[in-house]
């Protein structure tokens, strides 16, 4: 495949763009599947890397990797303690809030239990709708068709989270399979160029874990998705590869 767009690196960690439908790593999911991300950025940097979070399979965007085991541990540390700032861009249908805080329990999703034996944790994400579009095209049962671009914030990290608390609350991602609806997603597919998931990994901020300061990483959307906020008129809000590092740590 081709390489990794790094996005930064230093002496103890790098955050890359992970491409959509790249998988992290090896895993029982992963049967026939023969590149991940770890590999291949350990063979591009020739350093060993360690994850420290996960994103799903279909989405897209920015992800951070540790260089040495007492980074890792830091970073994920900061991670499980809620530390780390994550916002993410999502198509959704309908009009969604102007703002919003989901806050619904979700069971974890292990694949080894039933869901309904799996106990139900707490689980808040931050919406606010930054742009609607209504297309005059009947997708579904309506004579025009309306969706949103979101920007969503989760302040847990559970499985799914913002997929599943977007569909629950009425407004699911376009190109999600499991907890999206086929009829808008075929319209993405085939008439709008996007068959994937439209959710992206946009930012991370987090105290850096050599310190002192911290670090806000930015990443630019795949081709595709961007070419999408262009025809439907949200070009204003394509964000683009940037990194800050200021010498502040952030406000607890």
């Amino acid at each position: 495949m081709a390489a990794l767009r790094i996005l930064y690196q230093d002496e103890y960690l790098v955050a890359v763009h992970k491409p959509a439908g790249l998988l992290v790593h090896r895993s029982k999911l992963a049967r026939g599947e023969t590149t991940f991300l770890l590999q291949t950025l350990r063979d591009q940097i020739d350093r060993h890397v360690y994850p420290v979070h996960r994103l799903d399979r279909p989405t897209a965007g920015v992800m951070v990797l540790a260089l040495d085991p007492e980074t890792a541990s830091r970073l994920s540390l900061a991670f499980n303690e809620r530390a780390v700032e994550k916002q993410y861009l999502a198509v959704v249908r309908g009009k969604a809030p102007a703002r919003e805080t989901l806050d619904y329990p979700l069971r974890e999703e292990d694949g080894r239990r039933p869901k309904a034996e799996m106990p139900a944790l707490e689980a808040r994400t931050c919406v606010r709708r930054l742009d609607s579009v209504e297309l005059p095209v009947q997708v579904d049962r309506y004579p025009v068709a309306r969706y949103s671009l979101v920007q969503a914030r989760p302040h847990t990290g559970r499985r799914h989270q913002i997929r599943r608390h977007l569909s629950r609350r009425g407004y699911p991602i376009i190109g999600d399979a499991k907890h999206g609806k086929s009829v808008h997603n075929r319209f993405f597919a085939e008439q709008l160029g996007t068959p994937g998931l439209l959710l992206a990994a946009t930012r991370l901020c987090f105290d850096h874990p050599a310190g002192p300061g911290h670090l806000q990483l930015e990443c630019a959307l795949e081709p595709a998705m961007a070419a999408l906020f262009d025809r439907l008129g949200w070009a204003g809000h394509l964000p683009r590869d940037r990194v800050t590092r200021a010498d502040a740590p952030l406000p607890a």
